[in-house]
């Protein structure tokens, strides 16, 4: 993974490094939530017309190995406004990859392209079923 930050030299960051999943929050300042992904006010309404729109970027945050560091890299926001359902599945996605020593995946255009899509198939939140197993049922083959 590459960091590219403004007036400074790009990171780039062994997706070896990753431990424990990566998680997603959009809209700034933010508490953590039951679940990796999380979304702030600006969040929500950053992706609709009004005066928000356009607002509430985020970070990625994760633990680094070797040395061990917590890391919070920051994006703008995406033009799309995603689903806050697909949020949290994409935050899942990546946990889970991680957790299989799969992480490298995620910098695999076609894998994760494949991914994404099986997930952007889930339109609502499944009442009962936790993000991990919504996750895995939507990558079987």
């Amino acid at each position: 993974m590459v960091r590219h930050a403004g007036g400074t030299e790009d990171e780039l960051i062994p997706w070896a490094k990753v431990m424990l999943g990566i998680g997603i929050q959009i809209g700034h300042g933010t508490k953590g939530s039951a679940y990796q992904g999380d979304l702030g006010l600006t969040g929500l309404l950053g992706g609709l017309p009004g005066p928000f729109k356009g607002r509430g970027g985020g970070h990625l945050s994760m633990t680094l190995r070797h040395p061990y560091e917590d890391r919070k890299l920051t994006f703008d926001r995406h033009a799309q406004w995603y689903k806050p359902t697909h949020v949290l599945l994409l935050a899942e996605l990546m946990t889970q990859t991680v957790a299989a020593g799969e992480a490298h995946r995620l910098g695999d255009a076609d894998w994760l392209a494949w991914a994404v899509g099986r997930l952007e198939l889930v339109t609502s939140w499944p009442i009962g079923r936790q993000p991990a197993a919504v996750v895995q049922a939507a990558l079987k083959d």
